[in-house]
This record gives structure tokens, C-alpha cells and sequence, in this order.
């Protein structure tokens, strides 16, 4: 135990100075790191406790998105404020779905599709808003006011996006030790079982739908106010559902470490193909990315902590299983 604490406090060190050391390209890098981690770790909560698969979540993404810029711009509310408003309504929208899928016994292969389905209706909504921006999109004015989420350079950011990062790992942590959390897992193994032996599965499998939609949202408010730009063929598009869950999968999906482990993981990877693979064989980069996804779902199933987290109890003394 000593030694975890001590570890963590020498990571947490390092993650503090570490921007101060990088140029501007890492603090990018660890920025977009932290964020899909911060993600990732939202998503978990229903895709990976709860075992609900869910490739829906950039509709929450995008209601706290704009949200949260929709009231800065028109009413002048602080994004700080903004983004529990839209974590709300994110909220609201994932109990509807919820109810939709839950109530009527969708799982797997179906539930997927109603997430899918509701995350593209609400692209045609912001696409025909003149409100959001409609086809061209939603461009917000930089000027730099801490208070309204804006600030000069990446640092902040960087911060902010840890603080998010730390925020959500923290809250997982939490409903993993709670009853909540074992009623997740036991839903997540044998739904019916769980039913059987007492488990209100609906009500828990709503109120995971509901903190995964509204950290998700939360997410939504970094993004707008980071990129400066919202477009509903980019926020609400499937790829970027697909970003958000496959950071935990490939980690390790019901674990808190795997969303951080794969979005490293898959950033770094990212950024090393980008690199070295430019220019004419800039299409390359994307093989060798999708064959590494490959590999990982064939010989990792479980994903890449719980596979290590395995192999080191089995290395140590008294630890085979």
C-alpha cells in the first residue's frame, strides 16, 4: 500500500512539472491524452461496470458542448456554470434512452443500435439549428477570461484536462467501492442472475446511464472552449463515439486504469505514426493503427491492464491464480 501511495504521489509530481518541460506539441499531446482518458472513464461507468455497450455517447458530448456555449454566448453564463446545465440535460436525454432500451429488455447488438440511432437524430437536429450554427457550425469568440473558460496558451488546459482526468478516475474509484459498483459487475456478468437474487437492474443500470451521460457532457464544455469551433459532423459524428469507448476497451473496460493505459496507449501511438509515416505514405499510418487494434482485441481480450495486472500477480511469489 506504502508503495502504491508512493508511486502515485511520484507520478502526480511529474504530471504537475511536466508541461513546463515539453514544447507546445506534447502539451497537445498530453492535453488530448488526458481528455479521451477523461472520456474513456465516463463511458466506463455504463460500458464497462455496467456492461451496457453504448455508441451513442458523442450526443451527450454534444449537448454539453453546446450547451454551455449557447448559454455564454446568449445569456452571458459562465461555461463553469454551463456545463452542469448541459451535464443535466444530458443527463435527462440518457434516462429517455434509458427507459426506451432498459424498460423493453434491449441488450447487446440492439441496445447498441438505439444509442447509435438517438446520437443520430440529434446530429440532424443541430445540422437544421440555426441556433447551433446548422451546417457551417457554432464558432465562439476567443477572448481570453478565466472565467469564461478561455485562457492564453495550453497550460490551463493541460490542467484543466487532468483536473477532469483525476475528477473522473476519482468518482469511478468511488462507485467501484460502493454497492453501486457490485451491483454493476453482477448485472454486467448475469443480468438475469442478478434479477433473480434481488437486484433492481433497471433502476441501476439507469443510474449508471445517467452519470455516464453527464460526465460525458462535462467533456463536451473542455472541448468547445479548447477548440474553439463546434460542427455536428464532427461532435456527433460515429467516429467520435467510437474514440470515446475504444480508449477503455483497448485499456481495459470495467478497470480504472484502462481508460488512462489506452488512451496513452493510442495517443502515442497515433502521434508516432503521424510522424513517421507522412507525406506519401500518410495512409499507412492508419494500417498500422488499425492492425495494432487488431492485435490487441485478438490476444488481449480483456485489454491491456487487466492482461499485465494478470502476469505481474503470476510473476510474483505466492501469486498464481
Amino acid at each position: 500500500m506504502t508503495l502504491r501511495l508512493g508511486l502515485l504521489a511520484a507520478a502526480g509530481a511529474v504530471l504537475v512539472f511536466l508541461p513546463f518541460w515539453v514544447p507546445s506539441t506534447w502539451q497537445n499531446l498530453l492535453i488530448t491524452t488526458f481528455y479521451y482518458a477523461y472520456l474513456g472513464q465516463a463511458w466506463n461507468i455504463l460500458g464497462g461496470y455496467a456492461g451496457q455497450l453504448s455508441l451513442g455517447h458523442a450526443a451527450f458530448f454534444a449537448i454539453g458542448a453546446y450547451t454551455s456555449a449557447v448559454l455564454a454566448s446568449q445569456y452571458a453564463i459562465s461555461p463553469w456554470l454551463g456545463m452542469f446545465a448541459g451535464a443535466a440535460l444530458a443527463a435527462l436525454l440518457s434516462l429517455g434512452i434509458g427507459y426506451l432500451g432498459f424498460r423493453f429488455g434491449l441488450r447487446g447488438f440492439y441496445f447498441i443500435l438505439l444509442t447509435l440511432a438517438a446520437a443520430e437524430i440529434c446530429r440532424l437536429i443541430a445540422l437544421h439549428l440555426p441556433l447551433l450554427g446548422g451546417y457551417t457550425g457554432l464558432f465562439i469568440n476567443f477572448t481570453p477570461n478565466p472565467w469564461q473558460f478561455q485562457f492564453q496558451g495550453k497550460i490551463p488546459y493541460y490542467f484543466i484536462a487532468l483536473g477532469f482526468l483525476a475528477a473522473g478516475s476519482g468518482i469511478v474509484w468511488l462507485i467501484q467501492r460502493s454497492k453501486l459498483g457490485a451491483y454493476l459487475v453482477a448485472i454486467r456478468e448475469d443480468e438475469d442472475a442478478s434479477e433473480a437474487l434481488g437486484v433492481d437492474t433497471f433502476r441501476y443500470k439507469m443510474i449508471a446511464y445517467a452519470l455516464s451521460a453527464a460526465l460525458t457532457a462535462l467533456g463536451g464544455t473542455f472541448y468547445a472552449y479548447y477548440q474553439y469551433y463546434l460542427q455536428p459532423n464532427t461532435v456527433l459524428h460515429i467516429n467520435h463515439s467510437v474514440d470515446i469507448m475504444i480508449r477503455p476497451i483497448v485499456g481495459g473496460a470495467g478497470t480504472i486504469l484502462g481508460p488512462v493505459l489506452g488512451s496513452f496507449l493510442l495517443e502515442l501511438l497515433g502521434e508516432f505514426s503521424r510522424t513517421y509515416f507522412a507525406g506519401g505514405m500518410a495512409g499507412l499510418s492508419v494500417v498500422i493503427y488499425g492492425v495494432l487494434l487488431i492485435i490487441v482485441v485478438l490476444f488481449l481480450p480483456r485489454g491491456v491492464y487487466p492482461t499485465l495486472a494478470h502476469l505481474m500477480r503470476r510473476r510474483r511469489p505466492g501469486g498464481a491464480t
